[in-house]
Parts: structure tokens; C-alpha cells; sequence
């Protein structure tokens, strides 16, 4: 709000009392000290915006870390995000600190005010859009954030870097159709997650493609680990009709897929094929090697690393959105199914 030249401008010692409070807390707010509470700071932040006062900005030149906050540290998946993070801060002398908070979709409550203690020069998160006033706090003390592979569907202005999950989706579907499956099932990750969703709308797309019936009981929405990925697949390959191909939304799934087919004694791949999604450097470990969908988790951590900083330097992109190209690898879990032959890279004929 901007403030008529000719009207006096209000003190902040008229603040101070206006608000309630004593003029030091102004003077912490102002400066961007976190030993306010948050109701206090809240309220001083609105007074201060009101009258026209700017907070004064946090030297980034003592910021010497990047944050970078999952709510979950305990897989390969994470691994390969802090190593991109950690590619790009080293470049730039900085440190990386690691946060494991909340759930998927916001980090915790008590985050928000350790952060802003830290200062970090920027914060990269593994969530869903960050909630309206952790970005406002964030922004108060100038700390630019960007988020990976949003569960959600951010807003315009939030900094985000994710990658091409419906054409992971389709391009995984359509290797199986053309190696001659028709009964092709699908296990993606939570079905509140847009990327879960988007890779299901990539197989969706790829069958209509090919006119394949879509059995409604063969989309599952798992949770992208290997527990999740064996108890679907055990459920789906004990039906009257099983697949003859799994399609999952994760290695860790795939790898879930594996085992249960492994106990069930179907060999993979001439009894089941399978892809996985993400190319974690198990997937070429496994026995047989996964086929799998190659998603740029390292560059996508890099290229969000790159953003935060921009955004710390005041260089803000014409483009806040940022999605990555995937691509399929092809290794042993995928042959054309038993009686089938595959003709010309095209849907298989039955011999």
C-alpha cells in the first residue's frame, strides 16, 4: 500500500503502540529476527505493509546453505535429489542441509520457524505447493524456494521443476503393446499426487491408441514402494484373467512386482513382463535388469538449485515452470508374451 506524499508518515513508535507491542519487537520484525511469535509477527508484518514500511532483507552474503526438505529420507528416490542439490551448491560454495518434516503434501508446522533461523540462501522442496503463509513468511525474510515435482498443481508464480510424467506413462504402455500385450495393468503411486495421475493418463492414452480394453481393476494407486508394488501385484496376478504386463509408477514398485511374481513362480519376463519408473541405479541391478522409465531426478534437483539461486540473486525467470524430458530403457523385464511374436514394431499377432 502506497502512502500520499503529503500525508505524514506514521512512526514506529505509533506502530509499536498501535499493534500493542513494544517497539523492539517492531525493530525485531523489521530486521527479520524469528524470537517473535508467530500471532505477533503476523500482526506487526500487516501494520508495517500498510504504512508502507519494507522489511529490511536478509544478507545473503552469510546465507552459505541451501535447505533441502522431504518428508521422507529412506530411499534411493532421495538419494538421487540430494546428489543434484548437492552438484550445484558445491559449485557455488555452499552447503546443503537436509529437513525431513510433515507429509507429502506440506512440510510441518514447526518447520517454517526454524528455517527462517537457519536463513538458508534458498529452499528446495520435495512437497506439494508450499501452503500461502510459509510462502509469505518465506518471503519476508527473502528466502526464494522452489519445489520438485509438485504433488499438486502449483500456482502460476510458484518456482517449480518436475518432468514429462504422461509421456513416461505412455511411452512405458506403448513398449508393451508393441512387444504384443494386450492385458496390460497399471500400479502408480497415491492418487492425490499429480504425477501419479498424469503417468495413469499416459497408459490411458497409449491403449485407447491401440483400441485395448482397459480393465477398470487393472489401474491401482499405490504408494511407491516395494510393499506397495507387491501387494497390488499379488492381487492382480491371483485374478481369473491376470496381466501379462505390469506397468509401475516406480522402480521401488517395480521392484515390489518382481517379488510377488517371484513367490507366485512366474518368470519374468517370459510369464511377465514389467516397467518400471524413475531409472534408479537398482533398477539395473535387479534380476532380471528393470526396464524402466529414465526420469532426470538428478537434473531435475540441479535445475531447481539453479532456480533458488537466481531467484536469491533477484533474477526471476520468465518461466517459473520447468518440466524435464523422460525417456524409456530398455533391459530384461519385458519380452513379448508366450504365443506371441511382435511384427514390425507394431502390436503383436498371435502366432
Amino acid at each position: 500500500m502506497s502512502i500520499p506524499a503529503d500525508e505524514p508518515r506514521v512512526t514506529l513508535a505509533q506502530l509499536a503502540t498501535k499493534a500493542g507491542v513494544s517497539l523492539s519487537t517492531i525493530s525485531k520484525v523489521l530486521n527479520g529476527r524469528t524470537d517473535v511469535s508467530p500471532k505477533t509477527r503476523a500482526k506487526v508484518e500487516e501494520l508495517l505493509e500498510e504504512h508502507g514500511y519494507r522489511r529490511r532483507k536478509v544478507s545473503t552474503a552469510k546465507a552459505g546453505l541451501v535447505e533441502l526438505v522431504f518428508h521422507e529420507l529412506e530411499s534411493a528416490w532421495a538419494l538421487e535429489l540430494i546428489r543434484g542439490v548437492e552438484n550445484v551448491a558445491r559449485n557455488h560454495g555452499l552447503s546443503v542441509v537436509l529437513t525431513e518434516t510433515g507429509s507429502r503434501h506440506a512440510p510441518g508446522p514447526a518447520w517454517i520457524e526454524g528455517v527462517m533461523s537457519r536463513r538458508p540462501a534458498g529452499v528446495v522442496l520435495v512437497f506439494s505447493e508450499l501452503p500461502q503463509d510459509f510462502r509469505a513468511k518465506l518471503d519476508a525474510r527473502s528466502i526464494p524456494f522452489v519445489i520438485i515435482d509438485p504433488a499438486g498443481d502449483p500456482s502460476p508464480d510458484v518456482p517449480s521443476v518436475g518432468s514429462a510424467n504422461w509421456s513416461g506413462g505412455m511411452m512405458a504402455t506403448r513398449h508393451l503393446i508393441d512387444l504384443g500385450h494386450t492385458r496390460i495393468a497399471a500400479i502408480s503411486g497415491p492418487e492425490d499426487m499429480m504425477c501419479s495421475l498424469a503417468r495413469i493418463d499416459g497408459y490411458r492414452s497409449a491403449m485407447n491408441m491401440a483400441s485395448l480394453p482397459i480393465d477398470p481393476s487393472f489401474i491401482r494407486f499405490g504408494d511407491f514402494h516395494v510393499d506397495g508394488g507387491r501387494d497390488h501385484a499379488f492381487s492382480l496376478l491371483r485374478g481369473l484373467h491376470p496381466p501379462t504386463a505390469i506397468f509401475a509408477g516406480s522402480d521401488l514398485q517395480a521392484l515390489g512386482v518382481l517379488d510377488a511374481a517371484r513367490q507366485i513362480g512366474l518368470r519374468v519376463p517370459e510369464e511377465l513382463s514389467i516397467v518400471g519408473y524413475d531409472d534408479l541405479p537398482v533398477a539395473q541391478w535387479s534380476s532380471p535388469a528393470l526396464t524402466t522409465v529414465h526420469q532426470p531426478l538428478i537434473q531435475m534437483a540441479e535445475e531447481a538449485t539453479r532456480m533458488v539461486l537466481r531467484l536469491r540473486d533477484g533474477d526471476r525467470p520468465d518461466n517459473l515452470r520447468l518440466d524435464l524430458a523422460t525417456s524409456l530403457v530398455v533391459r530384461q523385464s519385458t519380452a513379448a508374451p508366450s504365443g506371441v511374436t511382435r511384427v514390425d514394431s507394431a502390436i503383436g499377432q498371435r502366432a
